[in-house]
């Protein structure tokens, strides 16, 4: 394990090259991974451990669109496609990655299939931080281990068959085989993490549900919203304000960002655009910084859990989130969006 300078702290990291996937396939050698749930995370994890050489099988419930996708994806029923039970009870490694309403629902079946020394994985701290809501609590003789890519399992997926690694972080919460970091640490190497930095159940928990929250999704969902309407409110056309929002953003300054930080961004851009970003920095930082105090908040409080888990859990749930998505999709924004992307070059 390596210890790498961020801004003048020292984290732990594990980089490819110290634990190369030579050594994770060793480490996992006689393990059998169970994949359970086969929907947001479980593709791309699975599949990614697969094309690496573990020895890997899937367990989702049947019928259903996740059980005909991971036919499609090549996973065979009674070979390595099993139902949940008995791919749980196959597996040394359990990897629990069904959502967090689904764990909390099927919890008890799969806690019957843990038997001593097998290790439980998990790629959200949610079930185990939240423990006394989600009743969640693991047996002393297994281990309890985590890895969080930092993106969905699309990305995680795309981007290992484009060669490149998803940085992820990893923790133990219970180590009852004196093997737990090992596991935990193979199996990052293993579904493709670029490189993986160490924290704790809880901070994984606190800082995803925030992120979630703020800046990758709801922030910047709901600063898209604010700048376009005011745009159009004071004239301008929806390709003007959705390029001027959005469009310039993703594909011109984000990649920027991404290449070598915001300093080399603003360095590349207009000084008439360095002015005013280095001016107005400061004022969008003083009005949203309370907002995102308040939301950690709430985060550590758990109240954002339990709003996830009454929400999540109802029969409708999967209705109201496709009506609350379409409203979004057939906004004026981006309907917009839509038909800009379409004039991109390469679609054309």
């Amino acid at each position: 394990m390596a210890k790498l300078n961020f801004g003048g702290v020292e984290e732990n990291v594990v980089m490819r090259e110290e634990f190369p996937l030579e050594k994770a396939l060793e480490t996992l050698k006689d393990e059998t991974i169970a994949v359970i749930g086969y929907g947001v995370q479980g593709p791309g994890q699975a599949l990614n451990l697969r094309d690496n050489g573990f020895n890997v099988i899937v367990g989702q419930r049947q019928p259903s669109a996740s059980w005909d996708k991971a036919i499609d994806d090549g996973w065979e029923p009674g070979k390595n496609l099993f139902d949940i039970e008995t791919a749980a009870e196959k597996g040394s490694i359990v990897m629990y990655l069904l959502s967090d309403a689904a764990q909390i629902a099927v919890w008890e079946k799969l806690k019957a299939k843990l038997s001593p020394g097998k290790a439980l994985y998990f790629s959200h701290g949610f079930g185990i931080t939240y423990k006394e809501r989600t009743g969640i609590i693991p047996p002393s003789d297994v281990d309890v281990i985590l890895v969080a890519p930092k993106g969905s399992g699309t990305s995680l997926r795309r981007m290992f068959l484009a060669g490149r690694g998803l940085n992820s972080s990893y923790a133990v919460h219970q180590d009852a085989t004196g093997r737990a970091a090992e596991r935990a640490i193979a199996l990052g190497i293993g579904v493709g993490a670029g490189y993986l930095f160490e924290t704790t159940f809880k901070k994984e928990v606190y800082s995803d549900l925030t992120g979630e929250r703020g800046t990758l999704m709801g922030a910047i969902a709901g600063i898209f919203e604010a700048q376009y309407e005011v745009l159009r409110e004071r004239g301008h056309t929806p390709s003007e304000a959705f390029n001027e929002t959005v469009e310039e953003l993703t594909q011109s300054l984000m990649p920027l960002v991404a290449e070598n930080g915001m300093d080399w961004m603003f360095a590349n851009c207009s000084t008439t655009a360095q002015r005013g970003a280095l001016d107005w920095k400061g004022k969008f930082k003083d009005a949203t910084k309370p907002l995102f105090n308040d939301l950690y908040d709430n985060v550590a409080a758990g109240e954002e859990a339990q709003i996830s888990i009454d929400s999540n859990s109802k029969d409708d749930y999967r209705d109201n989130l496709a009506e609350e998505l379409r409203e979004i999709r057939e906004s004026e924004l981006w309907q917009a969006g839509r038909t800009v992307r379409s004039l991109r070059p390469e679609n054309n």
